[in-house]
């Protein structure tokens, strides 16, 4: 199989600074891996299309309140490299259904942490509830599941798609830490939410167990027509936000339950602030759609 993978240059400018954790540099760690792996020639390379003016705030609107898309546009710059990447989540799901198969977005910046009415983490909008909610406007798709294996729960995914019982959303972090929430008691309003709160120093042994035991019963019972992982990749060891400790060739173990869910995935990049610990996580999970 061919994976395609949808990327922009574009998601390189208006920037912070260089020494800030959501950097540019991030990206290029990856790109620069995957150039250098033997299946590089099995990448197939997508730029994000142009939805301009309503075509892609009518998606936006679906997750955000239009105050707070008016607030992000006054930062032009910031608002035309954000509306890009959740266009870039829509092209995902897409392929994902054209194709039936996986799809990684390799875009920033992230968004599992921007809720319906602000910004948080790094994040401007929710490209994995936008993603979601598009999916759901399909005449195939009845049910969408969003896993969020980000270190950092996602308090806006979980906030924007918890009421809609089409939408099951399952997020295993570290607790406590960023941004407080993500309790076992939040379940949603319709039982729809799983939080499986992790403790610091988890290794893959604990992330095997809750996969087995929770997530993948959870989603499987669910029976998604797409699944949407909000692949983030600051669990690893090495990385300086957090204290989980996984290894980058836990990212495939973590790819190969996923699809036995569903073959439509997409997989959407989010944290992950080591560079050699991203590139070669997101190696792993490539590796893990490849076989």
């Amino acid at each position: 199989m061919q994976l395609p993978i949808i990327y922009s240059e574009r998601f390189l400018y208006g920037d912070l600074n260089a020494s800030h954790p959501e950097r540019p540099r991030r990206l290029l760690a990856i790109v620069d891996a995957l150039k250098q792996a033997s299946w590089y020639e099995r990448l197939q390379w997508c730029e994000p299309k142009e939805r301009e003016g309503d075509g892609i705030e009518r998606w936006l609107r679906e997750a955000h309140l239009p105050k707070y898309i008016k607030r992000v546009k006054l930062a032009r710059k910031n608002y035309q490299r954000a509306s890009l990447a959740a266009s870039a989540w829509l092209d995902g799901a897409d392929l994902a259904l054209a194709t039936n198969q996986p799809v990684f977005v390799l875009s920033r910046p992230a968004g599992h942490h921007a809720e319906r009415d602000r910004g948080m983490g790094f994040c401007v909008f929710c490209n994995a509830a936008i993603a979601a909610l598009y999916a759901l406007k399909q005449s195939s798709i009845e049910r969408v599941a969003i896993l969020d294996w980000d270190v950092h729960h996602g308090n806006g995914t979980q906030q924007i798609v918890e009421r809609y019982p089409q939408i099951a959303f399952c997020s295993l972090h570290q607790f406590p830490g960023y941004p407080g929430t993500g309790t076992a008691e939040e379940r949603g309003k319709y039982d729809n939410v799983l939080n499986i709160p992790m403790s610091a120093d988890s290794t893959a042994i604990e992330y095997r167990w809750e996969f087995e035991e929770k997530v993948l019963p959870f989603l499987s019972n669910f029976a998604p027509d797409l699944l949407i992982v909000s692949a983030g990749y600051d669990a690893n060891r090495a990385d300086p936000l957090a204290e989980i400790c996984l290894e980058p060739a836990d990212y495939r173990l973590l790819t190969e339950y996923t699809l036995k869910i569903t073959r439509r995935v997409i997989y959407g990049l989010e944290g992950g602030y080591n560079l050699d610990a991203l590139a070669e996580s997101v190696k792993a999970t490539i590796e893990g759609i490849l076989g």
